[in-house]
């Protein structure tokens, strides 16, 4: 199986910050995310993911507030690792494509070819406020201009094939004329005429990571995305997303295998059930009712869910789901029918913790085993509620896992593509 770390300074919840083993400078000290990637590095991780957002509010998560900027960050963690790959969200709805390009080819060069970003098309409306737009872009706008945005990047990156440098000093040649190529795009959002000014790394191209579940989502996934995070609750949830994708994969002219899906695993890790129970509970413990009903109501809109009974129902909501996060809204409102929860229930399972990946190290292995061999994902985001929980995790887990034959005792790669088995990107005017 493949596994990603994800990074955060203070941990992934609103209220981790509040747990003592937590520093809470965490997401501004670097000496702490140097820590955790060099942590995940020597424990053969396949890469470190940071996420990112565009908005923020008095409501913001504290680990939101007070925040690296993920590109510089990934710039500067590549210089003190070697294997591991560096994965960052980046905006397409709110950066232009010449710049992403030479960005993430800039990291991938620095890296020597470990660089992957997940392509995201910004959900929370409020960012606009922050890039001179009134309105945000609608949810099929959104994806419309991504693949284009996409599109373009991957086609700067191509701009020069791998040999097009020849560096004869004698002969005064500098580079192969002909192995330049101009891309002069235009679309309905973007006119780029490039070329880039920065050749390929050694994987080609960085790898494309995504996270979107709508329809739109998956199927732009299908269409390009070569790593995808999901954040299922069950087995069964994660398995039919895993058949979903991959045949969308398939259909769209792909091998499954050219796309790795990772499920978002939250470890609560104790040497007996009791003790992992108990550090559950103790994580839930510093999350109030108002906080998880706070994290809820980033999936709907129109309703003011704290006006509402929190022991009564949830509510029998139609069309108030966030645009930005309709997947998870209609997920919501379907889960909580089926199972009869009150709204103070569904606050704290969709806005705290969950507890499928609470237990021994054993009983945390055998789930990962079931979840990888049954076709529910081909590897997890690992994403422990507080910031040593990946620590715990490696300490822990991932020995039984080696035992059993399922992850690797050494990197195969120096990298990304190569330790995640995917191929290496051609440039598409040398293969043609």
């Amino acid at each position: 199986m493949k596994l990603g770390a994800r990074v955060f300074g203070i941990g992934h919840y609103r209220t981790s910050w509040r747990h003592p083993n937590v520093p809470s400078d965490g997401n501004v000290n670097f000496e702490e995310h140097v820590r955790q990637v060099q942590e995940a590095e020597a424990a053969k991780f396949d890469f470190v993911f940071f996420s990112d957002r565009l908005y923020f509010d008095e409501h913001s998560a504290p680990k939101s507030l007070n925040q690296f900027e993920p590109l510089t960050l990934l710039a500067a963690l590549a210089s003190i690792t070697k294997n591991i790959g560096l994965v960052s969200t980046l905006s397409t709805s709110y950066s232009e494509p010449f710049n992403v390009a030479r960005q993430f080819m800039t990291i991938d060069k620095i890296s020597g070819g470990r660089a992957g970003w997940n392509v995201v098309s910004t959900a929370l409306s409020g960012a606009s406020l922050n890039f001179s737009r009134d309105v945000h872009y609608g949810h099929a706008e959104r994806y419309k201009r991504a693949k284009e945005h996409l599109d373009v990047v991957q086609g700067l990156w191509d701009s020069w094939e791998d040999d097009a440098f020849i560096y004869d000093k004698e002969n005064n040649v500098f580079y192969d004329k002909n192995k330049l190529h101009t891309l002069n795009y235009e679309g309905e959002f973007f006119k780029v005429r490039g070329p880039l000014n920065i050749n390929r790394s050694p994987q080609g191209q960085p790898v494309i990571f995504q996270a979107g579940q709508s329809e739109a989502g998956k199927t732009f996934a299908a269409d390009y995305a070569e790593g995808v995070y999901t954040t299922p609750i069950t087995y069964e949830e994660a398995h039919l997303f895993f058949e979903d994708l991959k045949a969308r994969v398939v259909k769209a002219g792909r091998d499954e295998d050219d796309i790795l899906i990772f499920a978002g695993l939250n470890p609560v890790i104790g040497r007996t059930e009791e003790e992992a129970q108990a550090k559950f509970e103790e994580v839930l413990s510093y999350i109030t009712y108002e906080e998880a009903l706070t994290e809820l109501k980033l999936f709907f809109k129109n309703v003011d869910l704290f006006k509402l009974d929190p022991d009564a129902p949830f509510p029998d909501l139609q069309d108030e789901g966030n645009e930005g996060y309709s997947y998870m809204a209609n997920r919501i409102k379907k889960a909580v029918k089926e199972l009869g929860l009150t709204l103070r229930q569904a606050a704290f399972r969709y806005g705290s913790p969950k507890s499928e990946f609470v237990g021994t190290p054993e009983q945390i292995a055998d789930r990962m085993q079931k979840w990888f061999e049954g076709r529910a994902c081909d590897g997890f985001f690992v994403w422990p509620p507080y910031s040593e929980g990946t620590r715990e995790f490696i300490d822990l887990v991932l020995p039984i896992l080696r035992e059993r034959g399922l992850f690797r005792e050494e990197y195969e790669s120096t990298t990304l593509r190569g330790n995640l088995g995917l191929d290496f990107v051609p440039n598409r005017y040398a293969k043609a």
